[in-house]
This record gives C-alpha cells, sequence and structure tokens, in this order.
C-alpha cells in the first residue's frame, strides 16, 4: 500500500504501527481465547495486552528501519518519509511499552512472561535477527510462546490455568516460521538493495520468489490446519 499524501501525527502514528498485521495477530489470540472457553472479561484484555505488545513491534520496526526505507523510497513508512519525528514514534514505543508489562502480568505471572518474553523476541529480530540468516529464530521463539500465553491466562497476577500442549507449542513456532517467509516476501528486491541478508532472501536467490511464495504458502496453510486439528483434538492445555 502506498501513500502519496502527507498525513498528521496520529495517522502516521497509527500507519507505521503495521496496523494489518497488528490487527491480525490481535483478533486472532482474542478469538483463540474465546474459543479456548475464557469469559469476556479475560478476552477483552488478552486483546488489550496483544494490542499494546505489537504497537511497540510496529513501531520499533520502522523506527529502525527508517535509514533504509528511506534509501529506497519506501512511500509506505512515515518515519522514513517524514511524516512524524522519529522522537515522537520513540515517545510512543515508551508508552506502549510501559502499559504492555502491567497489562501482561494481569493476565497472570506465566502468562504475563511468556506475552512479554513473545514481545522482546520480536523485538530482537527488528534490532539484529532481521538481517541474519537466523530471521527465523525470533518467530519461532515468539510464536512458540503464544500457547503459554493463553493457556496461562486468567484474569489478575498469580498462577492461573496449566501449561500448553507441546504439540501446540510446536506448532505455533513452525508457523510463526511460515509466518516470516509470507511477511519479508514482498520486500526481497529492497531488502537486497540494503544489504539485508535474511533467510528467506537467500533461498529466494536460489530458488526464486515464486517457488519460495509457492512453498510457504502451502507450507502454512499446512500448519495452520495441523494447529485446528490439534486445538480440536489433543487442546490446548495438558
Amino acid at each position: 500500500m502506498r501513500f502519496r499524501k502527507r498525513r498528521g501525527p496520529a495517522v502516521s502514528l497509527a500507519l507505521a504501527s503495521h496496523p494489518l498485521p497488528t490487527i491480525a495477530m490481535t483478533g486472532g489470540l482474542t478469538a483463540a481465547a474465546a474459543l479456548s472457553g475464557r469469559p469476556l472479561r479475560e478476552c477483552a484484555l488478552v486483546a488489550v495486552t496483544v494490542l499494546a505488545g505489537q504497537l511497540t513491534v510496529g513501531w520499533m520496526n520502522d523506527l529502525v528501519d527508517r535509514g533504509r526505507d528511506r534509501q529506497v523510497g519506501r512511500q509506505d513508512k512515515p518515519v522514513a518519509m517524514g511524516w512524524i519525528d522519529p522522537g515522537t514514534v520513540a515517545f510512543a514505543i515508551a508508552v506502549a511499552t510501559l502499559a504492555v508489562i502491567p497489562l501482561s502480568v494481569a493476565n497472570g505471572t506465566e502468562a504475563g512472561i511468556a506475552h512479554l518474553g513473545a514481545v522482546a523476541s520480536a523485538w530482537l529480530y527488528n534490532l539484529w535477527f532481521q538481517k541474519s540468516w537466523l530471521s527465523w529464530l525470533p518467530y519461532a521463539v515468539s510464536f512458540g510462546l503464544l500457547p503459554a500465553f493463553l493457556s496461562y491466562g486468567g484474569w489478575g497476577g498469580g498462577s492461573h490455568g496449566s501449561p500448553p500442549t507441546i504439540q501446540m507449542t510446536v506448532l505455533a513456532a513452525l508457523l510463526g516460521i511460515g509466518i516470516h517467509v509470507l511477511n519479508v516476501l514482498p520486500d526481497l528486491v529492497e531488502d537486497r538493495e540494503t544489504g539485508v541478508r535474511h533467510l528467506p532472501l537467500r533461498i529466494a536467490l536460489r530458488t526464486g520468489a515464486p517457488r519460495l511464495l509457492y512453498a510457504a504458502s502451502a507450507y502454512t496453510l499446512l500448519v495452520a490446519a495441523g494447529i485446528v486439528w490439534t486445538a480440536l483434538t489433543v487442546g490446548l492445555r495438558q
């Protein structure tokens, strides 16, 4: 999506948050909480917690990558386009971080630790891993921690729930790898021009981007189907 017209600070902040992935993650985890039988107030808490975490991840990505985005002329990046000051985005990250910590703990101690670990892993991707062949690792870690966030989740501090099943944890981590590949595929040309050498780019240079797209799509759909089957048969919690 390209934006030709300059936007105000509020709209620029929203666009810099990577709104589509943020909405998808928030909606998906909230729906998963509801399907697991969590009451409405806990589902609402899950939604707010995940939203706050995703906002920090999206904003940090645009802030860290603003130099590379400017280099390749990205017109869908408000920070790189100069529509919003980087200091404003950094302040927004700080505010969201101060919110996500108590929100995470409000889901329960173990659930809070799992969610904060997932967010921290995503930050590490933005700060370093996205440039290396280990780019898949933070995605696997972040997604792999999400079943624990849901299975241990409750209302208020303390211990709730029980550990997630091993099957669900492994499948969630595998799903994260597929999401990573699909997420970076549209930017392969720009990443190559700016010296980024994450794993999907290395594979695409050998196989071609179309083949990688087909393979990643089939892989992700297969893993997603496995998650649905596991949820219906084995379940989320041990």
